[in-house]
């Protein structure tokens, strides 16, 4: 069925403000949750334990919400549930902070949360095309991260004024733009095989699930790579929200929110730059310095506890995050071309995220209550050293295969119109 242009025009910019507000209701239940649990009397191994749990429920969702990513056709109704899911635990949070809120209310987030990614990035693919995904992505992202800094404004102004609690009627509140910019989406413009890693005009995908695309090896090393670069990373941030909060509690959410603002800034300023250069210079020269920068923070977190010069740190943060959050689905889409398993893959791949991020707060939180912040701190930057190890030795660049199927995707262009998605 052919789309008019003046659908796809409307479509896509209401995709910009779906990643946007999108964004604000997960910052609103992420990086701020440690600071608040702290807050309310929780110690770090308690708070480890609690993010470690919503960090599993997530990893033992990713790859099966992967398979059904790629195998729903109503892109927008699953992502709308799974959005209704997350705001069910933002209620719980705000009822109050029991074990058993605190941990119902991550089993739902955490269950929720793989669908949310997934399902933008798949609806993505469906209406730009491989040809288009590099720069349309970079644009999401930018977009994403502008949304991040001012959900945590927002959060940053609620909190200071009204409490801990109160920010977690900010997603509630900023769910509702979400839904009516998901709406603005004509289905008409999601292509179904495409959205998934298909080809329009190619009715033959490689088949084998998850078992063949295993067989790559350079998908297997990325894995490895992502896995350990979340197990450094995850913990950074929020143990700096645990270190403040000790000391100041009134103010810990302030600085959580400058350090969130400025990691978001810096990758909304830079991830549509990101999204053209890994399509002319490569994927592997982007990865390297994303991945290089996070040890030289790690070190750095020990040699200062102002706040200035903390939050200037971050910057660092928005590197690595802006190159591995639009990079690192563009190695996926290159290995994955053709297949129909797009996002399997790409469930796969943040499974392993989900695994190195879940084991990362409760790898600080043990190390500071033996050792103290500083080990911690030092511990993560040895990790994050292996990570870079591992990409720049065993993973090779992926952007050849990439270009192998531009071809393909000129005809795709060609072809014109997208099915009902």
């Amino acid at each position: 069925m052919k789309v008019s242009t003046g659908s796809d025009t409307t479509s896509l910019r209401a995709l910009k403000w779906l990643n946007f507000f999108l964004a604000d209701v997960q910052t609103g239940l992420g990086p701020f949750l440690a600071a608040y649990l702290a807050a309310q009397g929780w110690n770090p191994g308690r708070v480890g334990y609690a993010l470690t749990f919503g960090g599993l429920v997530t990893v033992a969702a990713q790859t099966p919400a992967g398979a059904i990513v790629d195998a729903v056709h109503r892109k927008r109704t699953l992502l709308a549930l799974n959005l209704g899911v997350l705001c069910g635990g933002a209620v719980l949070l705000m009822a109050n902070s029991s074990a058993f809120s605190v941990y119902a209310a991550q089993l739902l987030i955490g269950g929720s949360a793989p669908f949310l990614g997934p399902t933008v990035a798949a609806i993505t693919l469906g209406m730009v095309s491989a040809r288009a995904f590099d720069r349309q992505f970079g644009v999401n992202q930018a977009f994403n991260s502008a949304g991040n800094v001012f959900a945590a404004l927002v959060i940053a102004y609620v909190t200071f004024r009204y409490g801990y609690r109160v920010m977690f009627a900010v997603p509630l509140v900023l769910a509702l733009p979400t839904l009516l910019t998901l709406r603005a989406i004509d289905p008409r413009t999601i292509d179904y095989r495409r959205s998934r890693g298909g080809r329009v005009d190619d009715n033959s995908e490689r088949s084998g699930g998850l078992a063949a695309l295993l067989k790559e090896h350079a998908l297997i090393f990325f894995l490895v790579a992502a896995f350990l670069f979340h197990l450094s990373n995850a913990a950074m941030l929020p143990q700096l929200g645990e270190m403040l909060a000790k000391g100041n509690l009134r103010a810990a959410a302030p600085f959580m929110s400058a350090c969130i603002i400025v990691t978001q800034l810096v990758i909304t300023l830079s991830a549509s730059w990101i999204g053209r250069r890994a399509q002319s210079v490569g994927r592997k020269p982007l990865l390297l310095l994303g991945f290089g920068v996070l040890p030289i923070r790690g070190v750095l977190y020990t040699l200062t506890h102002a706040a200035g010069l903390l939050i200037a740190i971050q910057t660092l943060d928005g590197v690595a995050n802006a190159i591995f959050g639009v990079v690192s689905v563009l190695v996926i889409a290159d290995l994955t071309r053709g297949t129909g398993h797009f996002n399997l893959a790409a469930g796969a791949l943040a499974t392993m995220v989900g695994i190195g991020a879940a084991l990362s707060a409760t790898v600080g939180g043990q190390i500071i209550q033996r050792m103290g912040f500083k080990a911690s701190f030092l511990g993560l930057a040895a990790i994050a050293v292996c990570a870079f190890s591992v990409l720049l030795f065993a993973v090779p660049e992926t952007l050849r295969a990439n270009g192998e199927a531009t071809a393909s995707a000129e005809i795709e262009a060609a072809a014109g119109g997208a099915k009902v998605a």
